[in-house]
């Protein structure tokens, strides 16, 4: 089977002027020697790559030659996703330094450019170190409890897109359905454009059109649909009907256009009242499944954005309505299907597992990259900074740690403050969070849970983990069991496979067991829940799906568990 990514890899913005850079690169291990061939997106430990070697290399080296297929416009060089310290040069000239093993990165090339054939050269470093995020990513390079094998290098899509005198750097787009408004701002690349122009459409009708001047890199926008004649609430974004407005944003300078981008959003409220979470202002009971994104073939790199979509519907099939994206920033097709589909997405940190000053750095930094990146989709409504006290072990006792924790959910308020954050998911969590998120997998839910969490959360310990830290605790927030279940079949687990209790012996204990699960946290006053999980990975067995995505049981009977046992 041949892997490609040929489609456009930002669909979520996307330029109509671009190039391709994916495909088959020189590359070679730990120097610049090139003795061998790699399918780029593709890490080398997978078979996608066409090399699928499972052995650690701290460096990495990818060379390949292209021409620029527009002349007389910049260029701007973009990757979605490199793994960890990524350099690259254009004609032997260094271009751009990033560091970040989960988020996307663009630089203007332009100056290092020249006619006919060019090359480019890329190093990325990526060590087995625990103090910078590395999600699932086992740091001994090997396989073991539920981390798996490490993804190196280049993992997203490269490619060139090209514009004028001047570009669309950043932007966002955000509603405020009680205003009648679609608010936010944009981020120019060198300041030279003027003016910018943006025109909203619904259902292929053109519903506003207007033009901003700029000031400076940064101009704040704010567009009414208060005056329009049609019915406001007939544009709301719900799961069952999820209304996109599609948006065209160019900049002008002295009228001419110097760039065009096509993005789109949703309107639609996410918001917190007497202890339940709403959506547009509708109280909203949340399945999700827990969605680690990993493929047999191709690791954390989806074979095709089709994948991502199928990922999805078949998750709507089983009766879930949005899924936790855990420890790792997905490729962006999964959240442009998403909020096409009326899917419901919890974005989530992907993990170091050292606490000291380096870590600190390294994932407040990426954290601020994975907020920018996902927050103009309107299916992402939640975010999770920490999950499960991982790095920062001590949070329990350590001041310095809950300190750490609290300053994760101001800074993520101060970028998204239109979102839910659960800051350190599972347990011992703090007080700085919007919901109570709880990890239990205790399989007499039907009998324990209504006793257990009846009365209060204050001094519970499921897991062996205490619910909140020290000095910390519950104080009315919407409450949600985020992974539960975890179930895998007995003839899956064994052989040094992993799942969560004992195994399922067939497909039927399967499913009474799921039912006896649902039945439990029906008699709770959760407000949602997440199953884990919605593919085996690796060693980890306990998924709905095989890895290929093919049902361990049928769909039909596990949306009838999902669904209709609230």
């Amino acid at each position: 089977m041949k892997f490609e990514r040929k489609e456009y890899p930002r669909p979520q913005f996307r330029r109509d002027s671009w190039q391709s850079l994916n495909g088959e690169w020189e590359f070679s291990f730990d120097g610049p020697t090139y003795g061998k061939k790699i399918n780029v997106p593709f890490s080398y430990q997978w078979q996608a790559s066409g090399i699928g070697d499972k052995a650690v290399h701290d460096t990495v080296w990818y060379r390949r030659k292209f021409t620029v297929i527009e002349k007389g416009k910049r260029a701007l060089l973009c990757f979605n996703a490199s793994d960890y310290e990524t350099d690259v040069w254009i004609n032997g000239s260094h271009a751009i330094k990033h560091v970040g093993g989960f988020t996307p990165f663009s630089a203007d090339i332009t100056e290092y450019l020249k006619d006919g054939e060019n090359e480019i050269t890329v190093r990325c470093k990526d060590t087995l170190e625990t103090a910078v995020p590395r999600g699932k990513q086992s740091w001994t390079g090997e396989q073991f409890s539920c981390f798996y094998y490490p993804n190196t290098g280049i993992w997203g899509s490269v490619w060139i897109e090209f514009f004028g005198g001047d570009c669309i750097d950043s932007y966002s787009l955000q509603s405020d359905i009680d205003e009648r408004a679609i608010y936010g701002y944009i981020e120019t690349l060198y300041a030279n454009a003027d003016e910018a122009e943006i025109t909203l459409t619904f259902k292929d009708k053109v519903i506003k059109k207007q033009k901003i001047s700029l000031d400076g890199k940064r101009t704040r926008f704010n567009i009414s649909l208060a005056d329009r004649a049609f019915d406001f609430g007939g544009l709301l974004w719900w799961t069952d009907k999820p209304n996109l407005i599609y948006v065209d944003i160019s900049l002008l300078k002295d009228g001419e256009v110097c760039d065009t981008a096509h993005t789109r959003t949703g309107l639609r409220k996410i918001s917190i009242e007497n202890g339940k979470i709403l959506l547009n202002d509708r109280p909203l009971f949340q399945r999700l499944v827990l969605d680690q994104g990993y493929w047999r073939e191709s690791g954390l790199t989806p074979p095709s954005a089709e994948a991502l979509k199928r990922d999805i519907e078949l998750s709507k099939a089983m009766g879930f309505n949005g899924a936790r994206k855990h420890q790792k920033l997905e490729d962006p097709y999964f959240y442009y299907y998403a909020e096409e589909l009326g899917f419901l997405v919890w974005a989530e940190m992907p993990s170091a597992y050292t606490f000291c000053e380096r870590e600190v750095k390294a994932i407040t930094a990426e954290w601020q990259e994975i907020v920018n990146a996902v927050s103009n989709f309107t299916s992402i409504i939640a975010y999770v900074p920490l999950n499960e006290s991982w790095g920062a072990r001590e949070i329990k006792t350590s001041k310095e740690q809950q300190n750490f924790a609290r300053s994760l959910f101001y800074l993520t308020k101060s970028i998204d403050p239109m979102r839910i954050v659960s800051t350190n998911d599972g347990f011992e969590n703090i007080e700085e969070s919007d919901i109570l998120g709880i990890h239990d997998y205790d399989i007499k839910a039907e009998e324990e849970f209504p006793e257990k969490y009846r009365g209060g959360y204050n001094g519970l310990i499921p897991q062996g983990w205490a619910l909140f830290a020290d000095g910390h605790k519950y104080r009315g927030q919407p409450v949600l069991l985020t992974e539960f279940g975890g179930i895998a079949f007995v003839n899956d687990a064994n052989g040094g496979a992993w799942g969560y209790g004992n195994g399922a012996k067939d497909g039927e204990e399967l499913l009474k067991r799921l039912e006896r699960l649902i039945k439990g946290i029906a008699k709770t006053e959760f407000q949602g829940y997440c199953y884990t999980q919605l593919t085996d990975v690796q060693q980890e067995v306990n998924g709905l799906l095989y890895a290929d995505r093919t049902p361990k049981v049928s769909l039909d009977k596990l949306k009838n568990i999902f669904e209709n046992e609230q």
